[in-house]
């Protein structure tokens, strides 16, 4: 019984061989099918391994002899792997390894993920405080945001970071409907304090009813004329000007140039839009002097096929779209023709036109400039040596009529008058210089026998307590302080002007362009193009009479060549001013400016 009972109990026996395996299952299972001596007989031509009986193992001796097979077996196994690792010792591995390099396995272009791997950022915090001021008697309450915005590269690689201070009113709840206006101040290579403390924003330098500085250095004070009661306004500075700078490693000409610097700004207010929730809200530029070439650029670049982003209206302050009308290189009559009607209203300041104009209004005066400069001034320019001396002489006393100069002094001019030479001749006698920017202010040289002035004394008399008002603002005000300098004015230079759109609708292979002519600067065109695009995009000028960096005549003359079929002239509008390049330094005139830019922002939207 007690026989019968151990062959059905369960025996564990390791055999490496068949029969082993046989007996095993025979064991096992209780029943083998052979006699006793058969199975016997197999089990001892097995190799000699006793069975596992859990009724009666000697349970030391076993499991010494199951712990040395299973170390026996592990070798064997590590061997094997080896031997399959090994090319020496693995003819089909050593064929592998030693035959031509097999190109790695790279994932389709359309699959493979190529996404950069972007570094982590840390953005400097935004300051932000509160505030209110009284515009035409009411109270405006407002939150001041100042801070940097880091912008993409093309490729999606952080490149730059841009100072802005941003004016948000505070009892308007719908963003929707409330415009933003993203302001900025040109050069290139200036930054926005002029707008941002000229009396457009919240705050304003104290300055007297005429510009001059109150004294020096100047505090702000609240602005009565500022737009914020109108529209929610952004201030920016370009990449290298105010507090934006090139990220640590980025090269700083990649932002420098008529198109890299449009794509910069392009870049900021798309993030702007986002960060701050303001893609529904009616949408604004204000650029002033190369601030206008840039928002006439912008205006193409924002509509691309990339950010689709489309403008309620620009305004173009002291406006330069066509650099043919300042450029006085020779064979280019067009600048000389430009420059007269300024040359006009100067002269007509500082009382040294003839009593026939000198004795009229300034509008009226100019109109008669105007039409001299377009009908006989441009006819004798373009005659050339052609005219006959009689005609010299009489263009010359007609010229001297009109801009206070002296007939001998045009006629060894060749009666074109570079304005360089012009603000140095005006006031020659009385030992003064007149202001480029401004040709109200005057200044004194070391001499006045000089060709040209030594300095614009309109931009000397500003400089100091703009600079002065908006870094104690920024950062006493504002909470917002670096230590890196504000430039006032960056290093730009040198900058690309090379600018070449496409022309739509020509050929492949024969593209051609009108973003330069003869080396000269042209943007109009692609406003016009944004124009075409935009049915809803409105235009707004603003001339200074007495504005020698960009006359208002010059204006006036690109937008006369501005879709020629007229179409648009319903959606642009002009206004002047009796001021210069920064109108709103004259009082009179920075009333005159928030009425218009009031009136215009509300009939674009």
């Amino acid at each position: 019984m007690s026989r019968k009972n151990s062959s059905s109990s369960i025996n564990l026996f390791l055999f490496p061989d068949n029969g082993g395996a046989i007996a095993t299952r025979a064991i096992v299972s209780g029943s083998t099918g052979l006699s006793s001596s058969e199975l016997s007989s197999m089990i001892h031509n097995s190799v000699a391994l006793r069975p596992l009986s859990f009724n009666y193992v000697d349970l030391p001796s076993n499991f010494r002899q199951w712990g040395t097979f299973k170390f026996s077996v592990f070798c064997f196994f590590f061997l094997l792997f080896m031997l399959f690792l090994s090319p020496s010792l693995n003819p089909l591995r050593a064929q592998q390894t030693t035959g031509s390099p097999q190109p790695a396995r790279i994932a389709p272009e359309e699959t493979r993920m190529t996404a950069p791997s972007l570094p982590a950022l840390s953005e400097k915090p935004f300051s932000i405080t509160r505030n209110q001021v009284t515009i035409d008697g009411r109270v405006i309450p407002y939150t001041a945001t100042a801070g940097e915005l880091t912008i993409l590269k093309p490729d999606e690689r952080p490149g730059a970071s841009m100072f802005f201070v941003a004016y948000t009113r505070d009892d308007i709840k719908d963003k929707s409907t409330r415009p933003i206006t993203f302001c900025f101040n040109g050069g290139p290579g200036s930054s926005t304090v002029w707008l941002h403390l000229g009396g457009l924003g919240p705050k304003k330098v104290a300055l007297t009813d005429e510009g001059y500085p109150i004294k020096v250095p100047l505090d702000v004070i609240d602005s009565e004329d500022s737009l914020l009661d109108v529209t929610d306004l952004v201030f920016v500075d370009a990449v290298s000007t105010g507090y934006s700078r090139p990220l640590p490693g980025e090269d700083r000409s990649q932002f420098h140039g008529v198109e890299e610097d449009a794509n910069a700004f392009a870049e900021f207010i798309r993030i702007f839009l986002t960060r701050f929730d303001r893609w529904l809200s009616p949408k604004f530029l204000i650029g002033e002097s190369y601030g206008t070439t840039r928002a006439a650029v912008l205006s193409g670049v924002l509509q691309n096929r990339t950010y689709g982003i489309y403008l309620n209206g620009i305004v173009l302050l002291s406006s330069v779209l066509d650099f043919a009308t300042l450029s006085f290189t020779p064979g280019n009559n067009l600048a000389y023709i430009i420059f007269l009607p300024h040359y006009t209203a100067t002269a007509w300041y500082h009382r040294m036109l003839p009593a026939e104009f000198g004795n009229r209004p300034l509008e009226e005066v100019l109109q008669q400039a105007r039409k001299f400069a377009l009908e006989e001034y441009s006819v004798a320019l373009l005659k050339g040596n052609t005219l006959l001396e009689e005609e010299v002489e009489a263009m010359a006393r007609k010229i001297a009529s009109f801009t206070g100069l002296s007939t001998s002094f045009i006629k060894n001019s060749n009666l074109r008058i570079r304005h360089d030479r012009f603000v140095k001749e005006l006031l020659r006698e009385k030992r003064l210089t007149v202001g480029r920017l401004d040709s109200r202010f005057t200044g004194r040289d070391a001499d006045a026998a000089g060709e040209t002035y030594e300095f614009d004394p309109s931009s000397a008399l500003i400089m100091g307590p703009f600079s002065a008002a908006l870094n104690n603002y920024v950062g006493t005000v504002l909470k917002y302080k670096k230590e890196v300098p504000y430039a006032i004015y960056g290093n730009v230079y040198p900058w690309n002007f090379n600018f070449q759109p496409s022309q739509p609708g020509v050929p492949s292979g024969r593209a051609v362009s009108r973003g330069s002519r003869d080396g000269a600067l042209y943007v109009a065109e692609v406003l016009r193009r944004a124009m075409a695009e935009n049915l809803g995009l409105k235009i707004f000028c603003c001339n200074g009479y007495y504005d020698g960096a960009t006359p208002f005549f010059g204006t006036e003359y690109t937008f006369s060549q501005f879709m020629l079929d007229g179409s648009f002239k319903d959606r642009i509008r002009m206004g002047y001013y009796e001021a210069g390049h920064m109108m709103y330094i004259h009082k009179a005139s920075l009333k005159k400016l928030k009425a218009d830019l009031a009136s215009f922002i509300r009939w674009s939207f």
